[in-house]
């Protein structure tokens, strides 16, 4: 039986091989991990993710859905999906770090990448050897990614890259780097591998967070770095690859938010059976009753939204249009919830000793990242209108 929230039976809808995954990663988190959490968050010192890939590793939980014969795990999206509810039911790092290793790593070598590329970095990742990152955003460049600044200038059999990348994922601790770049000579934008310790490649750490304090984020520097012509992605030309990278971590997201959202109604819910005020646990009372209510009605479409999206995804169905919705839906969902989680607990809501006040820090960056609310708004209004919005040409008064 699933321990969980799951008023509509939806673990009847998975395979006896997923609910396996799913559960073998609860119980592997709860033990080992969860207790690790509170400390580095309130303390900003993120947990040492360099161990914690190997573990993952062990367990099959980096790259599920890249086939087996690259020395993953050859298992579904619904699996991956899974994974990422797992993680972030415990905090939303851990999640980051999971789709970030999987939808933005190891995919752009799995799907644009050599045969070369996928034998000599895939194995790695998916065990947890080597850890890595992905380098599209910059300091003057977010949602409008097909506006990047980076250069790549082709020199003999070498490239050499110019720019900066910002709010990195793991940037500081990454063995790889996915980097896009433009390429100065024809302007389109194409993917290269940088590993730790190129000429010129630099990496660094953003402290200083209100969010996301228990994992690493940081900044890439790239001063006339020299990547050779073999670490470039060689199927990654244009704006539509790293696009459809973001695709697959948004999906991550998608899950990844349930968990969040399930467990901060956990936590009110048991709070409020437990907490007595005028004589009575707070659950009596009509307007703690609502606030549970309406959590649990969006946990539970969220749920069934993401579920029908995993059997999309491994059907080869999923629209980018049908991942968005996902990403923005079930995000919003997780903000509600750790809102008014914090709300239910009251005063005892702004403690480390409870997990929605950190669930709601966290979550601000995920409905940021990976695309905004904002953003997600407007791809739907394309798919609906047949009508972009993303750009207007502004003329300026004289």
């Amino acid at each position: 039986m699933f321990r969980g929230v799951d008023f509509y039976s939806v673990d009847e809808l998975l395979t006896n091989d997923e609910k396996l995954v799913r559960n073998s990663v609860r119980e592997f988190l709860e033990k080992e991990i969860s207790p690790l959490v509170i400390n580095a968050w309130h303390e900003e010192k993120p947990l040492n993710f360099k161990e914690i890939a190997k573990r993952f590793g062990e367990l099959g939980m980096l790259g599920t859905f890249i086939p087996e014969e690259y020395g993953c795990p050859g298992m579904n999206y619904m699996c991956f999906g899974l994974i990422c509810q797992e993680v972030e039911r415990v905090d939303s790092a851990l999640r980051s770090f999971v789709a970030v290793t999987s939808g933005l790593v190891m995919y752009p070598i799995w799907r644009y990448g050599s045969e070369e590329q996928k034998k000599k970095y895939l194995p790695k990742l998916a065990k947890g050897e080597i850890v890595g990152c992905f380098g599209l955003t910059e300091p003057e460049i977010g949602s409008d990614a097909g506006s990047i600044k980076t250069t790549a200038r082709k020199m003999g059999d070498r490239w050499i890259l110019n720019g900066t990348k910002t709010w990195i994922t793991e940037a500081d601790i990454a063995d790889i780097a996915i980097v896009w770049a433009r390429d100065i000579e024809d302007g389109k934008i194409k993917g290269f591998i940088v590993e730790k310790g190129t000429k010129g490649f630099q990496q660094h750490a953003i402290t200083k967070k209100g969010s996301m304090r228990a994992g690493g984020v940081g900044e890439l520097g790239l001063i006339n770095c020299e990547v050779p012509e073999e670490n470039r992605l060689p199927n990654a030309i244009g704006l539509r690859a790293p696009l459809s990278c973001l695709d697959q971590a948004r999906y991550g997201i998608s899950w990844g938010a349930i968990g969040a959202a399930m467990d901060c109604f956990e936590t009110a819910l048991t709070y409020a059976k437990s907490r007595k005020q005028f004589g009575v646990p707070i659950a009596a009372f009509q307007l703690v009753q609502e606030k549970l209510v309406e959590m649990l009605v969006e946990i539970t479409k969220a749920q069934l939204v993401s579920w029908r999206l995993g059997k999309l995804m491994d059907e080869g169905k999923a629209l980018t249009e049908q991942i968005s919705l996902a990403k923005k839906n079930n995000v919003r969902v997780a903000r509600f919830c750790a809102r008014t989680a914090r709300e239910i607990l009251g005063a005892n809501g702004i403690s480390l000793d409870y997990s929605p006040i950190r669930h709601m820090a966290n979550i601000e960056s995920v409905y940021t990242y990976e695309g905004t609310d904002d953003i997600h708004t407007l791809i739907l209004g394309r798919a609906i209108t047949g009508i972009s919005a993303f750009r207007r040409d502004l003329e300026l008064a004289k």
